[in-house]
């Protein structure tokens, strides 16, 4: 068949052509900002889940919605390597020029320009994100210095410049939960701010499932503040559909054993779907995917996946983080102690804590209940055992 014509999009945080199996959060993110822009208090939103059930699309699907309802979405992600302090002060600065241009500022809007100048120069002296903010800095606003104050001060001038033009503003955040935690009390703290305040600003975020406990630890009232749904893989009615549909708009027919082929290959995983769904229709002749061309397309997917979603997390790990890993795979899917990963390793539970941390760390393990580890990555288990042996460790 025409690969021109593809319809699915195994990409990083790329929509699907038929966005399946999330309409409540879709309309409970409607209903927030609707709520807000009314006067209204309403919960934000934390999506968490593992590596490819499409966070990140939904965070797209936000912006869609965000724009539809009036409001000024400001998107980014959140690195460990980015201070968090500047890029707070340039995501702030663009929101405030969005909703009011300068030479429409009215009285809060200038106050919101003068907070978020000085700000911008606590945060980065040089002045090097001021530009576009010619105004005296409102000295005694968002100046001391100390991000859990200053971010409060800012979101809330932000909000007072969207009230007055009668928008909103939404951030939009990915990876939060590589924010350290001073600066999760900080942003948890602004959208409180917000709240209280009655403003048309909030925020939404995507992470990995640990975030609601890392946010509890920052701030003891974040679950009343927050709502933290956890996507997964996709009912399997939903799964059908991102499956089938994409391929019908284009005139393409998948046969019922073909469907049920990929399913039982990729669990209802939105990132495996749509890579499943590429292999078998760039092998196949059309205008029928059989089951013979999705079983042709297994090792193609396989190699996909190993090297586009699986291999890329593991180049990044020392050999000793390889081998824990590899114990955790030997042990099945689901989270495992730590004494029973130490154990298949021959070591004691202490000796093998840091590496634990370090994974932890990275992104790569997450803690679903004390004491317990398990993968990020859905069937990371099954790669590592195609990856290595246990007492081998591949070549960087």
């Amino acid at each position: 068949m025409d690969r021109a014509r593809n319809p699915y999009t195994p990409n990083a945080g790329a929509p699907p052509r038929y966005f399946a199996g999330r309409a409540t959060e879709v309309e409970d993110f409607r209903i927030l900002l609707q709520r807000l822009a009314a006067g209204y208090t309403e919960q934000s939103v934390v999506v968490t889940g593992l590596r490819g059930v499409g966070k990140t699309v939904l965070l797209g699907e936000y912006r869609r919605i965000a724009e539809e309802e009036g409001w000024v979405p400001i998107d980014a992600e959140v690195s460990k390597n980015t201070d968090f302090g500047p890029q707070m002060a340039n995501l702030a600065r663009r929101a405030l020029l969005q909703v009011s241009p300068k030479a429409r500022w009215g009285e809060r809007a200038r106050a919101a320009a003068a907070t978020l100048k000085s700000f911008s120069l606590t945060v980065q002296p040089d002045g090097s994100l001021t530009g576009g903010l010619d105004v005296e800095p409102g000295w005694g606003k968002a100046d001391t210095g100390i991000l859990t104050e200053d971010l409060a001060d800012v979101f809330e001038a932000v909000g007072e410049a969207a009230k007055e033009r009668e928008s909103g503003v939404i951030f939009l955040f990915d990876e939060i939960q590589f924010l350290g935690r001073a600066e999760l009390e900080a942003l948890i703290g602004a959208v409180h701010r917000t709240v209280q305040r009655r403003l048309p600003v909030s925020f939404a975020g995507a992470g990995l499932p640990q975030l609601p406990g890392l946010a509890g630890e920052a701030k003891s009232y974040a679950e009343r503040l927050f709502k933290f749904p956890l996507i997964g893989e996709l009912p399997e009615a939903a799964a059908r559909e991102a499956l089938v549909e994409p391929a019908r708009a284009e005139g393409v027919y998948l046969e019922p054993d073909a469907v049920e082929e990929i399913l039982r290959y990729t669990e209802g995983y939105p990132y495996f779907l749509q890579e499943y769904g590429r292999a078998a229709w760039n092998l196949a002749e059309g205008p029928t995917i059989t089951r013979a061309d999705v079983q042709a397309a297994g090792d193609v997917v396989d190699a996909e996946l190993d090297e586009s979603f699986f291999r890329t997390r593991v180049q990044r790990s020392s050999p000793e983080e390889l081998r824990y890993m590899r114990a955790m795979a030997h042990l099945g899917a689901e989270a495992h102690k730590a004494a029973d990963v130490a154990g298949v390793l021959g070591k004691a539970s202490e000796q093998v804590a840091p590496i634990r941390a370090r994974l932890i760390n990275k992104g790569l393990l997450y803690t679903p209940r004390h004491g317990y580890a398990k993968f990020t990555v859905p069937q990371f288990d099954r790669f590592m055992l195609r990856y290595m042996d246990l007492d081998v460790v591949p070549p960087a």
